[in-house]
């Protein structure tokens, strides 16, 4: 009977995604496998990862591993070792397995190692040891070429980051720049990294290379506040900046002015200075928290009404204070129309302030000279250290107060731009129509409201039968 072998593939990098390298592997592997008489009964293919990054995880490699130990293959066959392991440790994990299992086969296509003898181990390990040297030999050269090449504002090449057209990365993508710039906007308007994550999923946006994964809520937030939008050359996600202190620019499209993408990061880490650890601040009606009984005052929160059917004309939630919360428990009303009252009033209040107002002038930053002034000093004491004017010493007793008084002033930009922005944002909500406002993710709703009215008061209806009653929905208007 044949033995049963599985045959492992990988390659470190596929910037195409079209995993010809492991497939020309596996064509290599079975001719082996065939020549021996053995079954490939499994294909163990880690495409597009490295063996060699102590943080990776092979899945296929993992699998394939904990089948040897099983006894559901009896072998591996794989094209070369280093396709196996370029750690150490990772052979002797699977040392380990063919010292449990002596029978087991093993056979690679570029030479004749046997894991299963103590001589072909000997020789397994020198070759996996100069193999993890090599590695680290490249990975130090590589690391010096893309350095060398950020500092002088290059690409790095690999896959384009998303805003930038696949074929050449220095041309801004003009739909993914579109999708971008609305997520930002949505950001600056109170909308949460992980509703916009959710409708990127939806739309099939953000990522093209990942497949079936989903993003995660870090990925996207890169993606809106990458330094990259701007122009800006980052190494190991720090801005690069050159002998005179200033960041150093890409060779490629900027998407965001600099005003667009300081507002955006403010506004996110503002919002994590806000949030509590663990804290969920997604909500699934328009006035949980806002609105208050009108009895004790307390806060109530929407919550879904069970005999609610898609079929049935019963509202699908209601407002409820409830005595688990502290409240009286006494005061209730169906949501839609409350929602739909609020919705009304709100959208009506913020169209007659904007006609009043008229359209809004985009100012600039005032302290933009003063930081002008500051960063020229800053290149000046550098230059001046470099001409050999001035110590080393002179230099770090100088730079200090300079760099503090620039990250200050760049701080305060930061914010100006942010709340001009964030108000920019509130100005269009003036358009809207009431379907548009109820088809906007519900924070931006809440943030729509909350700009209006501090509180919604829902006093007591009495008993029976009651029709909805505007007069007892009490807004409180900022």
């Amino acid at each position: 009977m044949a033995r049963k072998v599985g045959i492992y593939t990988r390659i470190s990098r596929d910037d195409e995604g079209e995993a010809l390298g492991v497939a020309r592997q596996q064509q290599d592997c079975e001719r082996l496998a065939d020549l021996r008489s053995w079954q490939a009964v499994k294909v163990y293919a880690d495409n597009d990862v490295s063996a060699f990054k102590r943080n990776v995880v092979r899945d296929e490699f993992e699998l394939m591993l904990n089948d040897l130990r099983a006894g559901l293959i009896d072998g591996i066959v794989a094209y070369d070792l280093d396709r196996l392991a370029r750690q150490p440790r990772d052979l002797e994990r699977l040392i380990e397995i063919y010292d449990q299992r002596p029978k087991s086969e093993f056979a690679t296509v570029t030479n004749d190692v046997n894991l299963g003898t103590p001589d072909g181990r000997t020789m397994a390990r020198v070759m996996v040891a100069f193999a993890d040297k090599s590695s680290h030999d490249a990975s130090r050269r590589i690391k010096r070429k893309h350095l060398e090449l950020a500092q002088q504002g290059k690409d790095s090449g690999g896959p384009a980051p998303y805003g930038w057209q696949k074929d050449d990365r220095t041309k801004v993508d003009p739909v993914a720049a579109k999708a971008i710039k609305e997520a930002q906007q949505e950001i600056l308007a109170g909308v949460r990294v992980g509703t916009i994550r959710t409708r990127w999923w939806e739309q099939g946006l953000g990522n093209p290379r990942a497949g079936t994964k989903r993003m995660a809520h870090h990925h996207v937030e890169h993606i809106l506040t990458n330094p990259r939008l701007v122009g800006y050359r980052t190494y190991h996600g720090e801005i690069l900046t050159g002998d005179n202190g200033e960041p150093i620019k890409g060779e490629w499209e900027p998407i965001n002015t600099l005003a667009e993408w300081e507002a955006v990061r403010a506004a996110v880490a503002e919002r994590k200075l806000q949030q509590r650890p663990g804290q969920n601040r997604g909500r699934k009606y328009l006035l949980s928290g806002i609105a208050r009984c009108g009895l004790c005052k307390t806060k109530i929160r929407g919550q879904v009404n069970q005999k609610w059917k898609p079929e049935s004309k019963a509202s699908r939630f209601s407002y409820q204070c409830s005595v688990v919360n502290g409240g009286c428990g006494k005061v209730g009303r169906v949501g839609d129309p409350v929602d739909k009252l609020i919705a009304e009033l709100v959208l009506e209040e913020q169209r007659d302030k904007a006609a009043a107002r008229g359209v809004p002038v985009e100012q600039q930053w005032l302290g933009e000279g003063e930081l002008a002034a500051v960063q020229a000093d800053i290149a000046q004491l550098l230059e001046a250290e470099k001409s050999k004017q001035i110590t080393v010493s002179t230099l770090l007793q100088l730079l200090p107060s300079k760099e503090k008084e620039r990250d200050e002033l760049k701080l305060a930009r930061a914010r100006f731009y942010k709340d001009q922005k964030q108000a920019e944002a509130q100005e269009a909500v003036s358009d809207l129509s009431l379907a548009e406002f109820f088809d906007l993710p519900v924070e931006r709703q809440q943030e729509i409201v909350l700009h209006s009215l501090s509180a919604v008061m829902i006093h007591p209806a009495g008993r029976g039968r009651r029709v909805f009653d505007p007069a007892l929905i009490e807004p409180v208007w900022r």
